[in-house]
């Protein structure tokens, strides 16, 4: 299974992914990063913080681009280079958040392509913002 090139690809063309995020998703997080902030895991501190109880790390949240780029747009075969982000609001346990990237820009000559990315939640707030850069897969 591979991916869509660069000739398939249009400026324009989206996709999403969709997720819940559970307290075990943050928690499984914490213990594969080591980012154990009690921001992410802890309710009785973080109740008192700016945010007032406990949110997902935003790198999870970013994950869920990863997920788009991967798997639908470009999709499989695609090398992920680079990504620029922006931490808009914050996503608490059992916001369902909508990852989606939007091709922006082509650079055919290097293989490369610029997406928009977006993460919003089910009330349509948007929580991260940015621009990825991928290399999608080449024609075999």
């Amino acid at each position: 299974m591979t991916g869509k090139t660069i000739q398939e690809i249009k400026i324009g063309d989206k996709a999403f992914f969709q997720k819940t995020i559970t307290e075990t998703d943050v928690y499984l997080y914490a213990g594969i990063t080591g980012d154990i902030n009690p921001a992410h895991i802890n309710h009785e501190v973080s109740k008192d913080t700016f945010f007032k109880g406990r949110i997902a790390h935003g790198m999870l949240t970013a994950g869920l681009i990863s997920a788009v780029l991967g798997v639908q747009l470009p999709g499989p075969g695609t090398i992920y280079l680079g990504q620029e982000l922006k931490f808009t609001a914050p996503v608490r346990f059992g916001d369902t958040i909508k990852a989606e990237v939007e091709v922006i820009e082509k650079i055919e000559e290097k293989n490369r392509i610029k997406l928009k990315t977006t993460c919003t939640n089910q009330k349509g707030e948007v929580v991260l913002e940015g621009i990825a850069t991928v290399m999608p897969p080449r024609v075999v």
